[in-house]
């Protein structure tokens, strides 16, 4: 199936009819039967059957569907950065981050580089561990910002960033009292916490097993805004990493500091064998340059210099 035939079929799947499909396409509806029908003879398949006079997309279609909205959304990308360097515009710039990082470190980032670059079009994921190395190393992404680390070896990688462990909790919650937490306060504590194989739950489960505590979970999630959302509602108290809340999200929300040795870095990561572009380049001397309170670098370097 060539992009021609994936955008009848596209436009038929989202429209239910040849004629809705005609009409998206601006093209005679006997062009779009005869496309459809030379792509279900070349796939070998039935895309659609008609039954009482009604268009059917057959399960094989839908099937197709799914797949096909990546390629769609990924020509997408393309043309509006074909549209952009036609028109000699800021170019793009694709970034990958841990999920939390996208909460936090990353629109603060972002909104610094915006400033000065209002032109570029940026892109940002938050991954895990496995889908951020593949979209490096595929150079389906530029940088990547990470609170793990990025062990490959076509990768170059630099510290940036110290990240500790805060504990989030609710208004009127009794260890508010207390300006620093130490782990044998959260002893009998309801705690949301996350999948054992995340960078976090195990720098969790560490500072417990260092103290020889048995940690009380309520709940198990994904994502860190979930764990705040639930602490909002009165669930349990979630720990998280410092700078999943850099910008201020979750404000009705009290953090404190967990005293344990627990050090998440946050890393930078780009394919060591090609150079990185300009863009690149200036984005990640700016992250490594960010000013802010709660940041506290690992080794500063001159800005443009990642």
């Amino acid at each position: 199936m060539n992009l021609r035939q994936l955008e009848v079929f596209r436009a038929i799947m989202i429209s239910g009819s040849v004629s809705g499909a005609a009409q998206l396409l601006h093209v005679s509806q006997p062009a779009v039967s005869r496309l459809i029908a030379y792509t279900e003879q070349r796939l070998e398949l039935v895309l659609f059957e008609r039954i009482k006079g009604r268009l059917y997309a057959t399960k094989e279609a839908r099937q197709l569907f799914g797949e096909s909205e990546s390629i769609y959304q990924n020509l997408q990308r393309f043309n509006e950065l074909a549209h952009g360097l036609s028109r000699q515009a800021g170019g793009a710039l694709r970034i990958v981050c841990s999920p939390s990082l996208a909460h936090g470190l990353l629109p603060l980032a972002i909104a610094a580089f915006a400033r000065v670059y209002p032109d570029v079009r940026i892109t940002l994921a938050g991954l895990q561990l496995s889908d951020l190395v593949d979209r490096v190393t595929t150079q389906r992404a530029d940088l990547a910002v990470a609170m793990v680390p990025l062990q490959h070896p076509h990768l170059q990688v630099h510290n940036v960033f110290r990240n500790r462990v805060v504990a989030v909790l609710p208004p009127g919650h009794r260890l508010l009292r207390k300006a620093r937490i130490a782990v044998s306060d959260l002893r009998g504590e309801r705690l949301i916490g996350y999948h054992p194989d995340t960078p976090l739950q195990q720098a969790i489960q560490q500072m417990f097993d260092a103290k020889k505590i048995l940690p009380t979970r309520v709940a198990e999630v994904e994502q860190i805004h979930v764990a705040c959302a639930m602490v909002q509602l009165g669930v349990g108290i979630a720990l998280i990493d410092e700078l999943a809340v850099l910008n201020g999200a979750w404000s009705t929300l009290e953090i404190r500091p967990i005293v344990a040795p627990i050090d998440l870095q946050v890393r930078l990561g780009y394919l060591r064998s090609e150079p990185l572009s300009g863009l690149a380049q200036t984005f990640g001397g700016m992250l490594e340059n960010l000013e802010h309170p709660a940041l506290h670098r690992v080794v500063a370097r001159p800005a443009g210099k990642p």
